[in-house]
């Protein structure tokens, strides 16, 4: 399972700097377990940001707003690094979640307490540390899911299953890395259920009226 959509470089660069949050860095952390381009990109943004630190002077801008700025600069026009090989593949448990979900999910796939969100459509949300919502969906195949935009950025990985939009087709491991300037309507691809997890740091943006309703009871 190759992944098709990756992390943006600023999140790469955030990450490799330190400056996620807990929620957003569990879905990283998801990500790069299985995406070796991925892993690849954040070890040169880690070897570009050593080398700036000892370059740094102080500065009125603040520092990590330089670094990052520089980061992003070099991590662009950086050669690519030579093939990287993926680890070799461990057995896998087909029903224990990613190491990095375990601590807002738990370890168990049958384990998981789903709620009810529509027909077909079930979620389990939670809130960490810093406050940001994590929000598991599971789809059934087929569903056109709601329009929506988001108020802030949410990074979605999907772990099992598919869906298509405007955007195209993201499959188990693909990323989405989306922004405030997004709006689209996912809808879950023929075959199984699409199971995914989002990290978002500020609420969804529904222009529906129907979803704009529901909305506080679902806490998204």
């Amino acid at each position: 399972m190759t992944p098709r959509h990756h992390l943006d470089p600023a999140t790469v660069v955030s990450h490799a700097a330190g400056a996620l949050s807990p929620e957003m860095s569990a879905i990283v952390a998801t990500h790069l377990a299985g995406c070796v381009e991925c892993r690849r990109a954040v070890a040169r943004a880690d070897g570009i940001g050593g080398a700036l630190l000892g370059q740094q002077q102080p500065q009125a801008t603040p520092r990590h707003s330089l670094l990052r700025a520089a980061m992003l600069e070099r991590l662009e026009a950086a050669a690519p690094l030579p093939p990287a090989h993926a680890p070799p593949d461990a057995p896998i448990d087909p029903d224990r979640l990613p190491t990095p979900l375990q601590p807002y999910f738990g370890t168990s796939y049958r384990a998981l307490k789903w709620r009810w969100m529509g027909p077909g459509m079930h979620f389990i949300r939670t809130v960490g540390p810093t406050g940001g919502t994590m929000l598991m969906l599971r789809i059934a195949p087929g569903k056109r899911m709601p329009v929506h935009g988001h108020q802030g950025s949410e990074l979605t990985q999907i772990l099992r299953g598919a869906y298509d939009d405007d955007l195209g087709h993201f499959a188990a491991g693909d990323v989405a890395d989306l922004d405030a300037e997004t709006e689209h309507q996912p809808v879950t691809s023929a075959g199984s259920s699409c199971i995914c997890v989002s990290a978002l740091d500020a609420p969804l943006r529904f222009p529906g009226w129907l979803a704009r309703t529901l909305q506080p009871a679902f806490g998204i």
